[in-house]
C-alpha cells in the first residue's frame, strides 16, 4: 500500500516474529511487539488480557504465536473477537504446509486457527510454509543424542530459510487481505538422510545413519507428499548456507 501502518505482530519475539518486526520496522511502519517476552507489550495471549490497549489503532495483525502445548484455538478466538473489536482490518497468519492431510495433533490446531481467523469477519490472509532450517537443526541435534548413531525419519523434507518466509509475510501484511495464498516452500526436496548427512558433516560428527518408520497414518500421509510443496519451490536459501552461517 507504500503508506506507514500500525501494525502488532504476536509472538513478536519468536524465531519468525522478530524478523517480521524487524522487516517491518525497517520499512517504516510502527510495530508493536506482543509476546510474553515483550519490553514494550507483555501480554498472556491465552487470557487475551491487555490485548484491547495493544489493538487499539492497529490495522493490521500478523499473528505468529504459536505452541505445541495446546491452546492455540482459544488464543486465536481472543485475538480475532478483539482485532474485530478494535477495527482491524487485516489479520495475517502464518500456517504450515499439510495441516489439512497430516494427522498430528499441532496441525489439527493450526487448521483450527486457520478456520477461525476465515470465518472471524476481518480481512484475512493465510499462508502455509515448510518446516524452518533451524527446526530441521534442533530435530537432528536431539537425534543425534543417542551415541553412534543418528535415527532418521524416511521421509521428504523442504525445509526453508526464515527470513524470506518473514519477507513474504511482511510484504503480505502491507497488502490487501488475500485469504489463503499460494504455499511457500524451501528450495529443495529431498530425503531425511540427506539432510542428517549435511548436518553432521558440518557439525564434524559421526553417526551412522538409522532410518525409522514413523506411525501408520503419519508416515502414509508424508510418504505422499503431505509436509511438502514441490511446485511452490520459492525458497533460495538452502539448507548447506544455512548451516554454514550458523556455526
Amino acid at each position: 500500500m507504500g503508506t506507514e501502518q500500525v501494525i502488532v505482530v504476536t509472538g513478536g519475539t519468536g524465531t519468525l516474529g522478530r524478523v517480521v518486526v524487524e522487516l517491518l520496522e525497517a520499512d517504516g511502519h510502527e510495530v508493536r511487539e506482543v509476546s510474553r517476552r515483550s519490553a514494550a507489550w507483555p501480554i498472556d495471549l491465552r487470557t487475551g488480557d491487555g490485548l484491547e490497549a495493544a489493538l487499539t489503532g492497529a490495522e493490521v495483525v500478523v499473528h505468529c504465536a504459536s505452541t505445541q502445548r495446546g491452546g492455540d484455538e482459544e488464543v486465536a478466538r481472543h485475538l480475532v473477537a478483539a482485532a474485530k473489536a478494535a477495527g482491524v482490518r487485516h489479520v495475517v497468519y502464518i500456517s504450515i504446509v499439510g495441516v489439512d492431510v497430516v494427522p498430528l495433533g499441532y496441525y489439527r490446531a493450526k487448521l483450527a486457527v486457520e478456520k477461525v481467523i476465515a470465518e472471524s469477519g476481518v480481512g484475512w490472509t493465510v499462508l502455509r510454509t515448510t518446516q524452518f532450517h533451524d527446526l530441521i537443526v534442533t530435530l537432528f541435534a536431539g537425534l543425534a543424542k543417542v551415541p553412534l548413531v543418528l535415527p532418521v525419519p524416511s521421509v521428504r523434507l523442504q525445509p526453508v530459510e526464515v527470513r524470506e518466509v518473514a519477507a513474504r509475510l511482511a510484504d503480505l501484511a502491507v497488502a490487501e487481505p488475500a485469504g489463503r495464498v499460494p504455499d511457500m516452500g524451501g528450495p529443495e526436496v529431498r530425503p531425511a538422510a540427506d539432510f542428517a548427512r549435511a548436518y553432521l558433516a558440518a557439525r564434524g560428527r559421526k553417526r551412522l545413519l538409522v532410518p525409522f518408520l514413523l506411525p501408520g497414518k503419519l508416515f502414509g500421509a508424508l510418504r505422499r507428499g503431505g509436509g511438502i510443496t514441490p511446485e511452490h519451490a520459492d525458497g533460495k536459501g538452502t539448507f548447506e548456507e544455512f548451516l554454514a552461517a550458523d556455526k
